[in-house]
This record gives structure tokens, sequence and C-alpha cells, in this order.
């Protein structure tokens, strides 16, 4: 074959291949009209980003670079941010043993105690030892609450507190069934810390908890015979809080040490406890604050012996996220906080380098697809596999969509502003739109 006849035979595909690109953008952004033309959507503020990774090539873009507060969506920078740092496994607590004394220090571990989790080597080995043990104070530069989180949501099992040990998700658990009402951990099972009565003028039953101490309340109707689980967070303290707390669960006495003893340099070892995608999987599916939250900071305590989450947003926006086209305003792991603010583009670029650096297989795993975690009513054919966000006004949707003809794109869509009295009404506008992307292609 001559050279001109291989060079037209080149034109021709570049040609064939600049026409398939253009001919699929027009569908797109048919589809893309007709969900801006929504009345559910109309007057929002919206922004959508849709890419092809195979040909590294925007196939729609409508306010990509503008800001929005992403709500959960902040999850997708919390799991890549653990991707990095994080290994194999959780740090479960730094130790250091002496002949005749153990120090222990948190890591923000969330997995202690609680009741996701069977194996607990950080309770098994202080369960084991007959050495005395010493509590020591972590590096902690975090306050209880996130920047911009609501403070009146002290009482919902959305926003419980952040601290350097975890013990039981920070959360009391009532349960009613029947004749039978408890609460755990036990240390709140007593009448100073926990009351309940009968109101059958409720709908449903009702538990709360004083703003500014460990004082919960159960109220029911006596037709309701439950079975009822309600998680309600704690106030968590101080050092001698945990401390405590860590003595009702060993049933054995922890001490509380000021400051670091002086070992002749002797090294902390780190203990770890689960394995990442155990604490992964369950943050993307049910959007667990908590989790993305400690996530974190058990990275800041991995990297540095510091657990600071400030510091470990600087830290992965100097050096991890550099190919960002923009630079988003992020403040927290979870997205409870309105002062995060991130583009469409910015969501589509990390998902991309995530797609690059983690098998395809255990990605779709740990994100949420049709008919599970928090997209159980949605895309039930399992061709989208993403992370949902709501906030009030707010609903987003970042991930990755398999078309009919099994192209993966990758997809950014964020409604900010809605007055709707339902969000479910603009999920279904952006399932609509994202189902006819998939059926075309």
């Amino acid at each position: 074959m001559n050279n001109k006849v291989t060079q037209a035979l080149f034109l021709f595909v570049l040609l064939l291949n600049g026409t398939a690109l253009w001919a699929q953008q027009p569908g797109v952004r048919k589809s893309a009209q007709a969900l801006l033309n929504d009345p559910v959507i109309k007057q929002a503020h919206i922004g959508i980003c849709i890419y092809d990774p195979a040909t590294e090539k925007y196939w729609y873009q409508y306010q990509a670079d503008r800001y929005f507060t992403p709500a959960s969506n902040t999850k997708i920078f919390t799991l890549f941010t653990g991707l990095q740092l994080l290994g194999d496994s959780l740090p479960a607590m730094r130790y250091l043993e002496t002949d005749s004394v153990l120090y222990i220090k948190g890591t923000g571990d969330p997995s202690f105690q609680h009741p996701d989790f069977i194996t607990q080597p950080a309770m098994q080995l202080l369960t084991q030892t007959d050495k005395r043990i010493v509590l020591l104070p972590a590096v902690n530069t975090n306050k209880r609450f996130g920047p911009g989180w609501g403070w009146s949501d002290y009482a919902d099992y959305y926003q419980p507190e952040l601290n350097e040990w975890p013990i039981y998700g920070n959360v009391a658990r009532i349960k009613h069934h029947r004749d039978t009402i408890s609460i755990t951990p036990t240390e709140f099972s007593n009448p100073e810390h926990f009351s309940w009565q009968q109101n059958d003028t409720l709908e449903e039953a009702l538990t709360d908890r004083d703003e500014r101490s460990n004082r919960f309340s159960l109220q029911f109707a006596g037709k309701d015979a439950g079975p009822l689980l309600a998680e309600v967070p704690f106030i968590t303290g101080g050092l001698e809080d945990i401390a405590k707390r860590l003595q009702d669960t060993l049933h054995k006495p922890v001490y509380v040490a000021a400051a670091e003893p002086r070992l002749n340099g002797t090294a902390f070892k780190t203990l770890y406890s689960q394995p990442v995608d155990t604490l992964f999987t369950p943050m993307m599916h049910r959007s667990d604050n908590f989790f993305a939250e400690q996530i974190l900071m058990m990275c800041g305590a991995k990297q540095w012996d510091t657990i600071s989450t400030a510091r470990m947003i600087a830290y992965m926006q100097k050096d991890y996220l550099q190919f960002l086209p923009d630079t988003p305003k992020w403040v927290d792991g979870s997205g409870l906080s309105r002062y995060n603010l991130f583009t469409p583009r910015d969501f589509v670029s990390v998902l991309t380098k995530m797609r690059q650096q983690v098998p395809e297989a255990r990605l779709w795993d740990i994100f949420p697809t049709g008919g599970k975690g928090t997209l159980r009513n949605y895309y039930q054919g399992q061709f989208v596999h993403a992370k949902t966000g709501t906030l009030n006004g707010c609903v987003a949707l970042s991930g990755y969509l398999v078309t009919k003809k099994g192209k993966t794109l990758v997809f950014s869509v964020l409604v900010n502003n809605h007055v709707n009295n339902s969000s479910s009404v603009v999920r279904r506008a952006v399932e609509k739109f994202l189902t006819a992307v998939k059926d075309q292609y």
C-alpha cells in the first residue's frame, strides 16, 4: 500500500471518527435541553458535565465550570483521599508496650465496637493484656462538628460528633419492641440518662437528646409496638470521657496521661483493624457522614500522627489534586457543610483519575448502583454507578454511566436552589436525562 493510499485512509478514519463524535453530541444536547426545561428544575441552578474517557472528549457541558454546593458528592473526594493514603487496612490505634504498661492513643478509627464490624483487633488486644492501660491524648485539631454544619442537628443520626477514639459509632442506640425498651451503650441505661413515656397523639415514635447533656428520651404511641431502632448521637467529651467509656467496655481500669512518656526514642506501633473497603462501601452506599469524616481524620493520623481535616484537605489539594481544572473550596469529608463548593468538571476529573487507578470491578462494588444503597429506587437497569448528594435545595449525582452499547462515560449533575417540596422529583428528572443518554449510545 503506497503512502498516498495510507494517508487517504487515515484522513477517512479521522473524518469518520470526527463525524461520529459530532453525531453523538446533538443527542446528548437534546436530552440535556429537555432536563433544563423541566419545570422542577427550570428555576434552579444546574451544572452538567459528561465526559468520554476513551476519546478524552467532553460530550456535553453546561455550566460545568461553575461552583455548586455538592452535598454528599463531597464523599467522592474523601474516597479518593482514602484510596491514596490508607493502604489496605484502617489504623485502629497507636500503641507502645513496656514491661508493665500498654500506652494507647486514638487514630480516629470509627469501627471500634461499631455493630457493623464483627472483627475487633483493638478490643482483642486491650482485653487480653494484663498490663496497665494508659490512654494518651492524640494531636487532634478538629472540633466535634465540622465547619458550616447545622448546630440544631446535634441529635440527628446523620451527624455524630467527631473525635480521636470513636466508640459504638458515637451514637446511642434506642430500641423499642412491644414491652421491651433499651439503650446502648449501657452507661446511658439509668434513669438519669434515659427516660420514656407513652404519647398516644404521636403518629410515630420520637427520640431526642438534650442539647448540652447525654440525657435521652423516647416517646411512643401505645398502639406502636415497634420494632424501633433509633440512633442518637451522644456527647463524646474529652480524654477522661473516652477513658471511662473504654473502661466500661473492657471491664478493667483505663488510666489517662497528659502527655507521652519519654522512653528513649521507642517508637509507637500501629495496630490495624478492618479492610478499607468495608468502610468505603457503606460510606458510599448509605452516605455515611460519620465514616466519611473519620476517614480524613485517620489519613491525618497515619500521615503525620496528627488528626486535622483542614491540613489533610490542603495536603491533598497541593500534592494529589493538581490535575483538577478548578480549585474547589473543600472543608469537610461528608458534605454536610454548605461551605463546600465544587464544579461538575472537578467531579468528572477526580472520577476519571480514580477509574485509571482502581480496577473497575472494585469501583462498581464501592459505588451505589441501581436498586442499591441510596440508588435503591432509581436506575433499575444498574447502568449507573454513582454517588448521590442531598441537602435542602440541593441534589447531586456524580459517577459512571454505562451506555447501551457498553461505553463507560463519566458524569456529574449538580442542582442547587430548587424549591420543590421533595428532592425525588429532581432525582427523577435527572434519571430521565441519564437514561436517555444511556439508550442513545
